[in-house]
């Protein structure tokens, strides 16, 4: 297991930290999270980095939706400094470090588990109390750090969550290594097999990533969202059908995909209460359906258990990200299985991350992923 491997790495490193490589009163920008809704430009301290770690300049940070529920319902306190899809150079070594050099260019994670505990055997690495520790930072809390000019890269995410770019891999590709391995996990989760049909509810940036990726994985996809743009995207990208729910007959067409059985898997990648509820009357006798978008703590959804009990549909989640799949979401982004740069539609200077989470937060009909750029 990736966890095990990397674990007596990083236990080796985590014994070094006995020495700091200054800053030197390097002051740097960053985008610093100060209550709900409230996100301000500042200038802070570049961050010191002790002997097993690296400071990392952040050349492009995808804007999470995660993040922005944090931002918007205050659910953390403030101060911090966001962003953990972060993509850039490697700008300071720590002595210990024999991995990575100044200059190379990287990609890295913001959590990585233990490998060791109950939840870890289990493999549900996002429960493993070690993984929730996050190992990236530009300062207060760590939060990811993304949001700022660079990033300080613990130990253990140095050992077991820092990738290689290739060359010809932009920076901006490279900062989707983090999302798409939540949303191939979420595969994995669900038991997508060959032939499958797959329905994802909603096809922003995520919901797109997962219908590239299923069908990458042999499924037959249809994505639906109420955004003519979208769908336009994901017929392009490969989807068999892409449907507005509003104007379409989406269960004509998944009838006619399953010899009217309704569909093996349906993924809610949308916020939308309405959309768990139809995702489980629209799946077959036996189908599943995983929530991937449900975040907000307290949230409330509608379930038909009797559809759980008397037909045996499975209701089932999958959050963040595995450190198993950390291979393979690299090797589909930089071999170009997965078309990430499709997905970008928007670039933002940190001076205007508040107008990049304000699209990212509201899109409109032509916005998909926002990247910071700082």
């Amino acid at each position: 297991m990736a966890g095990r491997d990397s674990r007596g790495i990083r236990q080796k490193a985590m014994k070094s930290q006995n020495r700091q490589f200054p800053s030197n009163g390097q002051e740097m920008r960053a985008a610093v999270y100060r209550g709900p809704g409230e996100i301000s430009v500042e200038k802070v301290p570049v961050p010191d980095i002790l002997d097993g770690e690296i400071l990392v300049q952040v050349r492009a940070c995808g804007v999470c939706g995660t993040d922005l529920k944090k931002i918007a319902y205050g659910l953390v306190p403030p101060p911090r400094i966001f962003g953990h899809e972060v993509a850039g150079v490697v700008a300071r070594v720590g002595s210990a470090v024999t991995g990575f050099e100044v200059g190379d260019r990287v990609a890295t994670h913001h959590h990585i588990p233990c490998g060791n505990c109950f939840f870890c055997e289990k493999k549900l690495f996002s429960q493993c109390e070690f993984y929730r520790r996050t190992g990236t930072t530009a300062g207060f809390e760590p939060a990811g750090g993304g949001f700022a000019e660079y990033v300080r890269v613990m130990d253990w995410i140095v050992a077991g969550g820092t990738v290689r770019i290739p060359d010809s891999v932009s920076f901006d590709e490279a900062s989707f290594l983090e999302p798409l391995n939540t949303c191939l996990k979420a595969l994995e989760t669900a038991c997508v097999e060959p032939g499958e049909v797959v329905v994802v509810y909603g096809q922003g940036p995520v919901g797109l990533l997962l219908m590239q990726a299923a069908r990458a994985q042999g499924a037959r996809v249809v994505g639906l969202d109420f955004l003519e743009p979208r769908l336009e995207i994901a017929r392009e990208l490969g989807a068999e059908a892409a449907l507005d729910p509003a104007g379409d007959d989406v269960d004509r067409t998944i009838a006619l995909m399953t010899d009217g059985r309704g569909a093996d898997l349906a993924i809610v990648a949308a916020a939308s209460p309405e959309a768990v509820a139809d995702a489980q009357r629209i799946v077959r006798r036996g189908g599943r359906v995983l929530l991937f978008a449900q975040t907000v703590p307290g949230e409330k959804i509608p379930v038909d258990a009797s559809s759980i009990c008397m037909e045996e549909k499975r209701l089932i989640g999958s959050y963040s990200a595995s450190v198993e799949l950390q291979g393979k979401a690299a090797q589909m982004i930089f071999e170009r299985t997965i078309d990430v740069a499709r997905l970008i539609s928007h670039r933002f200077p940190l001076e205007l991350l508040q107008e990049g989470i304000r699209l990212a937060s509201h899109p409109s009909a032509h916005s998909l992923k926002v990247v910071i750029q700082p």
